[in-house]
């Protein structure tokens, strides 16, 4: 039998983040100030200053701080799967890979940056942190990496999902943090929005707003995000550094890297060092295929524009693909995929061509997902299920060619907390959400004039 996964002693570790600024054919866009609308860096007050450094950085590698590094190690490095079963219902002849990010306390990729946030608050003297989550992944990762480093942390959760995923909500208190359903009565974002519709579904726009103005309003804490931004996505590269380690264990190298985008930071970490390859011209072919909700369609059908990262317009301006900061997307299970823009990185290389996007209905995701629990016996968030449908594809379209091509799936993390998503797909009450057109177009007109 072949060797089903592929394991890297804690020695082999990254002691690096890759930053693909240093590599990238053209300069990002600036960040614009969300009151002048002229280019900036972060507002102070938003981020610890190492952070700010990171996000502007032209360097390509940047070192790993030891104590963050022996947090990881609590979980790093995961594991690179051969998933021959799933390989062998799909009567494929293409070798599918994942690596997979679901082993880490809080059962996702997102602990990748949490610690290394709540290590840089700590270091800079702060004693509190404040977030917003979707589906609670991030708000659970951050929780202990504050209690990792001994902070306090408010978490402004989607309701909607708050009131999905409850268990998502007991782990971060079982970790010290307090979480409240966004919009909440604890702001004046959340307050407002509250008056004008009391039964506010709620977003991450939304839920990001709560967080600055908690954040903004407090001398002791600082904002901390689990997406988009370019610091973000540096520190999930580690799970990129240490798949290509893996690949070469295998004696691979992937056709086909898929992965799921909401804001983009898991996916990102895992393509952001092949891409450089692309990039040099090593590995041309090389195809990145981003995976997004159809009811959230941000890269597939939103215009690639100036619009603000948050609903309120207290973050900064972005240059990225977005449906507009008030677009509420339908209440659909994976809600770490309902925010209304993209990574500007991610952004950025959709626009020069060096990734593909695609948009997903649930239904079928969710079909996917259980194929997957079927055969690989995981059973996975229904973020991470977007791509594995995608991955199922381009497997059967090699069955159909007869390529014998390597696919490689970015898996973030477990669904185990998801469990009322997968009874509604097994009951038959799972539901699909159109492209919400109209709505979108409601939110464009609020786009900032820049």
């Amino acid at each position: 039998m072949e060797r089903t996964k592929f394991i890297l002693d804690e020695k082999e570790m990254p002691t690096h983040w890759y930053n693909i600024q240093a590599d990238l054919p053209e300069p990002l866009p600036p960040l614009l100030h969300p009151g002048t609308k002229e280019p900036t860096r972060l507002p102070p007050p938003l981020f610890p200053e190492a952070l700010n450094e990171q996000e502007f950085s032209q360097e390509r590698w940047i070192e790993i701080p030891e104590e963050v590094q022996a947090i990881y190690r609590t979980w790093r490095p995961t594991l690179l799967h051969r998933a021959y079963r799933l390989e062998k219902a799909l009567d494929t002849p293409a070798k599918i890979f994942f690596k997979y990010e679901g082993t880490s306390q809080a059962g996702s990729h997102k602990p990748n940056t949490a610690v290394a946030q709540a290590y840089y608050v700590k270091k800079e003297g702060f004693k509190r942190i404040a977030t917003e989550t979707g589906a609670g992944q991030w708000g659970s990762a951050l929780s202990m990496g504050a209690m990792f480093f001994g902070l306090e942390c408010k978490v402004y959760m989607v309701k909607v999902s708050y009131n999905q995923k409850p268990y998502r909500r007991i782990l971060m208190e079982t970790w010290g943090a307090k979480c409240v359903p966004s919009p909440s009565p604890d702001t004046k974002v959340g307050r407002d929005i509250l008056a004008r519709d009391p039964d506010c579904p709620g977003s991450l726009g939304i839920a990001i707003s709560e967080a600055l103005e908690d954040a903004f309003a407090r001398d002791d804490t600082k904002y901390s995000i689990g997406s988009v931004v370019n610091h973000v996505l540096l520190h999930q590269t580690i799970v990129g550094e240490e798949t290509r380690k893996q690949m070469e264990m295998a004696d691979a190298y992937p056709d086909i890297i898929v992965g799921n985008i909401g804001g983009g930071s898991n996916f990102a970490g895992q393509f952001l060092p092949w891409i450089r390859d692309k990039i040099s011209g090593a590995k041309p072919d090389l195809r990145i295929i981003c995976v997004e909700p159809q009811a959230c369609p941000s890269l597939t059908k939103g215009p690639y524009t100036w619009d603000y990262g948050d609903v309120a317009g207290l973050a900064p301006i972005l240059k990225m693909y977005t449906l507009g900061h008030t677009f509420i997307p339908s209440p659909i299970h994976a809600g770490g995929l309902r925010y209304h823009g993209m990574a500007p990185i991610i952004c950025h290389l959709y626009k020069l061509g060096l990734v593909e996007a695609r948009a997903e209905y649930q239904v079928p995701v969710f079909e996917a997902g259980v194929k997957f629990a079927r055969t690989e016996g995981i059973i996975t968030a229904p973020e991470p299920c977007h791509n594995i449908k995608v991955a199922i594809d381009e497997a059967l379209r090699c069955r159909e060619a007869g390529e014998a091509k390597t696919i490689l799936i970015a898996h973030s993390g477990h669904g185990h907390f998801d469990l009322a998503a997968y009874d509604e797909y097994l009951s038959g009450r799972l539901q699909d959400y159109e492209y919400p057109e109209e709505k979108v177009k409601e939110a464009l007109a609020s786009l900032p004039k820049v």
